[in-house]
């Protein structure tokens, strides 16, 4: 841009309202004495507008107060309207009802010249869209409902504080105020509804707090903008690159689906019909699908991936899906043979524990397009794996794959259709900021008639263990009990059946060999087994909706999100599910209390969103945007981060 040195005898600048950026620059100019005049009666035009003239003494202070309340964004180097910048005396700000941007030189209180500095803006009407998509972003990502104090907040322009809570000053008329502790025990006062510039703060660990006044905050929010706009520039380019690949749309079986759909025996939740219908619509275009299904666990998402395949055999295609574990795809072998027993479909298991004769015919079959389905781990990437007309990849966990199976993933994904499956949950404000696009269906509703898991926190009690497990037993239900300890398994397995000699216990442990791990959890799916003594293992995938009570042995050693993924694995029918969360009374420690807490708040269904929140949605962060921007999120909290996306990627888009 040029640069220019005009100076001015007198600025006017207007707030960052949805009024006033509905205004051309020349409104404004023709507009400028009713302007004036309105300010002095009118309260709109008194809050909204500032009128500075050369030579006349101001409050200093005052005005960086007004343009912070007036939505400015405090930057270190201002570049677009809506931004400013303050370094001693000086002021630079780009107001915008302007087409240049301005700075104002102060010298004491006086305000001693007036400058135009930059260029015009080259596009009005960008300029202001940009400006009202950034209004709604602060609202969005100002989210500050349950804030307690001693939690942690953003402020846009003064970095991460302490928040105190809110007061009230002892004088008439006086406004409620956020108070912001920062570092030497300096206070921020943020009037309540104006809090659009301040955002919690979600990071991997506690943040450092932020002094005020500082420019350490300026220059970190810098860094991060021009990184989080290289990504976004990524991200772009590769929506681009797959907007240029095309395939045949799909022809819908309406006969087919509707077969598939009764097989269903619950109520489709209202979550469940949105991801079909997004699916059934990316599948109708020319474009291959790209698309993830987020949900809590037991919500619903492996019933999309079977309706999914219906879609795909009915065309003439072949479906891979792809687990992580060969546990869980055992499981979603059986899963599917039960639900397509009545289908013309032919579904196969691969993997590593197949005989190599077996593996060998599989894999022939597979080239030979006489398999529709096959379900297996990462053998399916393996060379020797050809199909004949595959088009369809469904992936569960993808976050579970090692560095090399994906990029064997991204190889074979360009032409195909791709359904991931997550059940770490995204957060809304990643899904906002990308939702343009990344194509993500939220599963956020319970399937109907599920009760809430009735959670018991007590000190390690055998008396009360055995009783939980006899009153499940009783009901015909089967019992998960925690113990993740792999040397003292065995043992704590001979003690429980001491305890109760009718009970028929098994115990699991990822240091079992595959096949002996597999044939345990089929021996307690057929019933064969009502105990199982296990360790975190059975945390992922494994739906087991007998199992409607879990004792988990000392529940304070667990992760909060952990914890929550665990309890998820009961409960998972029309059964009342029990967990029964035990400690050890002597090793509570203050910590341990506050997540044993947070457990038992959390019971209403659905409720990963709330719990542990920070833990979980970082998960989901760095699921969605990549591991190396772990460490920009925690600089700056993941609100404003994707806050700071969202605008990026509009402005990107734009250009």
């Amino acid at each position: 841009m040029e640069k220019s040195n005009k100076n001015i005898n007198n600025v006017l600048i207007a707030s960052i309202t949805p009024y006033f950026l509905e205004k051309e620059f020349l409104w404004f100019q023709e507009n400028l004495e009713k302007i004036l005049e309105a300010k002095k009666s009118q309260n709109f035009f008194e809050d909204n507008i500032i009128f500075l003239e050369k030579n006349i003494s101001y409050n200093f202070s005052q005005i960086l107060r007004k343009l912070d309340e007036m939505g400015y964004e405090k930057v270190f180097t201002v570049s677009d309207p809506g931004e400013f910048s303050q370094k001693g005396g000086v002021i630079d700000i780009f107001p915008i009802n302007q087409e240049k941007s301005v700075r104002l030189d102060f010298l004491g209180n006086t305000l001693e010249n007036i400058k135009f500095l930059q260029a015009k803006v080259l596009d009005e009407k960008k300029s202001k869209k940009l400006l009202q998509n950034k209004l709604k972003s602060q609202k969005i990502f100002s989210d500050l409902k349950n804030l307690k104090p001693g939690d942690y907040l953003v402020h846009l322009d003064h970095g991460i504080a302490r928040y105190c809570g809110i007061e009230k000053f002892e004088v008439p008329n006086s406004n409620e105020y956020y108070v912001l502790e920062y570092a030497e025990n300096d206070k921020l006062y943020v009037p309540v509804g104006l809090e659009r510039k301040l955002s919690k703060y979600i990071g991997f660990s506690d943040p450092k707090v932020s002094r005020l006044a500082s420019v350490l905050w300026q220059k970190t929010k810098k860094k991060i903008k021009e990184d989080v706009e290289k990504l976004a520039k990524e991200l772009l380019e590769l929506y681009a690159e797959k907007e240029t690949i095309k395939r045949t749309p799909y022809l819908l079986d309406k006969e087919m689906e509707a077969e598939a759909k009764s097989g269903f025996i619950f109520e489709e939740t209202p979550d469940q019909i949105q991801a079909i219908i997004d699916i059934k619509n990316d599948l109708s275009k020319e474009k291959p699908m790209d698309r993830i299904i987020c949900g809590d666990v037991g919500f619903g998402k492996t019933e999309i991936a079977i309706r999914t395949t219906v879609f795909a055999i009915s065309n003439n295609k072949q479906t891979a899906i792809i687990c992580p574990t060969t546990i869980l795809a055992n499981q979603h072998y059986n899963n599917f043979k039960k639900r397509f027993e009545k289908f013309p479909i032919r579904i196969a298991l691969l993997s590593r524990l197949q005989n190599k004769n077996d593996q060998k015919k599989i894999a022939g079959d597979i080239k030979d397009g006489k398999i529709d389905i096959v379900i297996g781990t990462h053998r399916i990437l393996s060379n020797d794996v050809e199909f004949k007309n595959l088009q369809l990849l469904i992936i569960d966990d993808e976050q579970r794959f090692g560095v090399k199976q994906k990029e064997k993933l991204r190889q074979i994904k360009a032409s195909l259709d791709v359904l991931s499956l997550s059940a770490t949950p995204i957060p809304r404000t990643i899904y906002l900021a990308l939702s343009s696009f990344k194509k993500i269906s939220l599963i956020q509703t319970p399937p109907e008639g599920r009760v809430a898991v009735k959670n018991f926190i007590l000190a390690y009690n055998q008396k009360i263990i055995k009783k939980a497990i006899l009153q499940e037993l009783k009901r015909k239900g089967q019992v998960f009990y925690l113990h993740n300890r792999v040397q003292t398994i065995e043992k704590t397995k001979h003690e429980l059946q001491n305890l109760l000699p009718k009970a028929k216990i098994g115990f699991i442990h990822g240091r079992l060999p595959e096949k002996k791990l597999i044939e345990i959890m089929n021996n307690f799916q057929k019933e064969k087994l009502n105990v199982l003594v296990a360790t975190t293992i059975i945390e992922n995938g494994i739906d087991l909706p007998k199992v409607n009570t879990i004792i988990i042995e000392d529940a304070t050693k667990l992760g909060l999100s952990q914890a929550y993924q665990i309890r998820g694995r009961v409960g998972r029918s029309y059964t009342q599910g029990f967990a029964y969360l035990f400690y050890e009374d002597k090793n509570l420690t203050p910590l341990a209390k506050d997540r044993l807490s947070a457990l038992k708040e959390a019971e209403e269904l659905g409720s990963g969103y709330k719990i542990a929140m920070r833990d979980l949605e970082l998960r989901g962060a760095g699921n969605i945007l990549g591991k190396e921007q772990s460490g920009s999120i925690n600089k700056i909290g993941l609100n404003l981060y994707c806050q700071v996306l969202s605008e990026a990627v509009e402005k990107m888009r734009n250009n």
